[in-house]
């Protein structure tokens, strides 16, 4: 496994880390037994950056890795965020649908002492805040992350989605060691602004749904996806843009082939070569899928292969959306 700094902090993450979500929400069923082989494998594999949050199937994926962290917790370096909360204080498939942002000093103290309750942990490695609150200025959330540092029940602080303003403002409170963003061949907003800052500031870029949420490798069975994978409700997924992912897919697979890998690993490898101050945190509850996506921190790309590979996203611009229309107006980045 290769490895790579977290910001300024000096500590080293595997390349490619892991995202838990799916083994809890979003994405359909999962089964536990089979979650669990996934996580040891991943320890075997060297896979040490583990990520959740408390939102997740409403604290259930926090309990179910639990299960492999606290016997292991030398081995893995685990993350997870807080802030989203249940109208209803239910959970439901959609990590987002019928929920609401809270980045208040009183809500941080509580959430961060249910996680680590959860966890089976004294300390997180990495606490995020999911987004940021817009009632509330980021300064006086990043305060009182700071304080749970001081208390010893958090070692380094992140944000999620955050823009380039927030992580300035937040970066002056308290030193901020990585900025969690969605980011992947079809998702490059950050380019544009938030890779320069974090850059500047020494923070390290974690992506999450690296390889698109899985559009290389599902997008032709869609209509088989189960009835409770969000993946349905976007935009990416739907008639419009169907045809225009397809062709896209189809071609990074082709071209992938070539080169006797996968069309997802084409897209993993292609994130990582971004730049090592990139970490991406591809998830799945399959040891295969693990595997692979392991094997794709190995693979070099040319400058040739990353000129063809961006010639393949320029003729099929129609991507859509990363989210539908009622999750793009949740995300707040101020």
């Amino acid at each position: 496994m290769q490895f790579r700094k977290l910001g300024n902090t000096g500590k080293e993450l595997s390349a490619v880390g892991l995202g838990c979500m799916g083994m809890s929400a979003a994405y359909g069923p999962a089964d536990e037994q089979d979650n669990i082989r996934t996580l040891y494998r991943a320890l075997d594999l060297g896979v040490n950056f583990w990520d959740t949050a408390d939102i997740y199937a409403n604290g259930e994926n926090e309990k179910l890795i639990s299960k492999v962290l606290a016997p292991n917790r030398d081995k893995i370096f685990i993350a997870t965020k807080f802030g989203f909360r249940y109208r209803e204080g239910e959970a439901n498939h959609s990590v987002a649908t019928g929920t609401y942002f809270d980045g208040s000093p009183e809500w941080i103290r509580k959430a961060v002492d249910a996680s680590l309750q959860r966890l089976k942990v004294d300390e997180i490695d990495l606490y995020y805040a999911h987004r940021v609150d817009p009632n509330i200025p980021v300064e006086e959330t990043v305060g009182a992350m700071a304080e749970l540092v001081k208390a010893g029940k958090v070692k380094y602080l992140g944000l999620s989605e955050a823009s380039a303003s927030s992580i300035r403002k937040a970066h002056a409170v308290h030193p901020i060691a990585a900025l969690q963003s969605e980011y992947s061949l079809l998702t490059r907003d950050v380019e544009k602004e938030i890779l320069p800052v974090v850059r500047e500031l020494g923070i390290s870029l974690v992506p999450f749904s690296p390889l698109a949420r899985g559009l290389f490798s599902n997008i032709n069975e869609v209509q088989n996806l189960n009835k409770e994978d969000f993946r349905r409700s976007l935009p990416r997924y739907q008639e419009k843009h169907l045809e225009n992912n397809r062709k896209l897919a189809q071609e990074i697979n082709d071209f992938a082939a070539s080169k006797g890998v996968k069309g997802t690993q084409l897209a993993l490898a292609w994130v990582l070569n971004q730049g090592n101050d990139i970490i991406p945190i591809p998830g799945t509850k399959r040891i295969k899928y693990l595997e692979e996506n392991v094997e794709a921190a190995n693979l070099e790309l040319s400058g040739e292969d990353l000129i063809t590979i961006d010639s393949i996203l320029k003729k099929y611009p129609d991507v859509g959306e990363r989210y539908n229309e009622g999750l793009m107006k949740e995300l707040v980045n101020n």
